[in-house]
């Protein structure tokens, strides 16, 4: 039976190549036609394969279907949580899952620090868009027209001198982001808070979610947390091959070394009017 159930599912991967006769499946197959000619009747018959006219086979709508449900009942979250926790438990610090969802990036999950100065942020909350670095991340998925149109709709408030000023510099930046694989949020939203993050990729390659680390500088510089990125892409590639169900990951992001990681930057200054507090979320 088990031979049997492998050789009907080994028949899938090859209609979706495109639309083969008996004989060419018989011969994918190593087996007589009258094998494979079962085969797929039975798998017509449950609406996986479709025979046309010209007595090709091609996958069937029920496949499709099946599929799509899957994909709109995966929970991102809750494949994720574990990861995060795990994140958190080695850096220490707070640790975010975020969406792009109408238009706005939200935090759908959230691991708190262990330290007693902690970033306040909530789930469900909206993130500065033009900063953040899961933002970014998210952003730089975009196909380009959608990016550039994204971008020069938004406002760019000056949160502080390092936040991004206008449309034309964060399109340079999310191009960057795109091609690196990661981003950073150094005191862009707050001087005294740093942030990296890396995508979540679905089976089609797409970035699904983003997860990143936060640490205010009185903990960690800059620089520390920099060294933390590859923890960061290794906890954002096992929750990409979990939710895709073990697909390819993109190549700017699979198997990445440590020494991928960005050169150190000088710390920032302690600030002297911190934002940071003891977070209630």
């Amino acid at each position: 039976m088990s031979q049997t159930v492998d050789r009907a599912l080994t028949i899938l991967p090859l209609l979706a190549e495109g639309p083969a006769n008996l004989e060419q499946v018989a011969t994918r197959l190593g087996v007589h036609k009258t094998t494979a000619l079962r085969l797929l009747r039975t798998l017509h018959e449950h609406g996986m394969v479709y025979r046309q006219q010209d007595q090709r086979y091609r996958l069937g709508a029920r496949l499709f279907a099946l599929a799509q449900q899957a994909v709109e009942n995966l929970d991102v979250r809750e494949i994720a949580h574990p990861y995060l926790v795990e994140l958190g438990e080695r850096c220490g610090h707070t640790v975010h899952l975020a969406v792009y969802e109408d238009n706005e990036v939200l935090y759908i999950d959230k691991v708190e620090s262990r330290y007693p100065v902690r970033m306040y942020s909530r789930i469900g909350k909206p993130v500065a868009i033009t900063v953040a670095a899961v933002a970014k991340v998210l952003l730089a998925d975009l196909p380009e027209a959608e990016r550039r149109a994204v971008a020069e709709k938004l406002r760019y408030p000056a949160y502080t001198p390092r936040s991004t000023p206008n449309a034309a510099a964060f399109l340079k930046e999310l191009a960057i982001v795109r091609e690196q694989g990661w981003a950073t949020d150094l005191g862009g939203h707050e001087e005294s808070i740093n942030c990296v993050g890396a995508p979540v990729r679905g089976a089609d390659g797409r970035v699904v979610a983003a997860c990143s680390i936060s640490a205010p500088n009185v903990v960690v510089s800059a620089g520390e947390l920099l060294a933390l990125l590859p923890e960061v892409r290794r906890t954002a590639d096992a929750i990409s091959r979990e939710y895709s169900g073990g697909g390819p990951l993109d190549e700017r992001t699979a198997d990445a070394p440590d020494a991928d990681a960005p050169h150190p930057v000088e710390p920032h200054p302690e600030p002297t009017d911190s934002r940071t507090e003891e977070s209630t979320p």
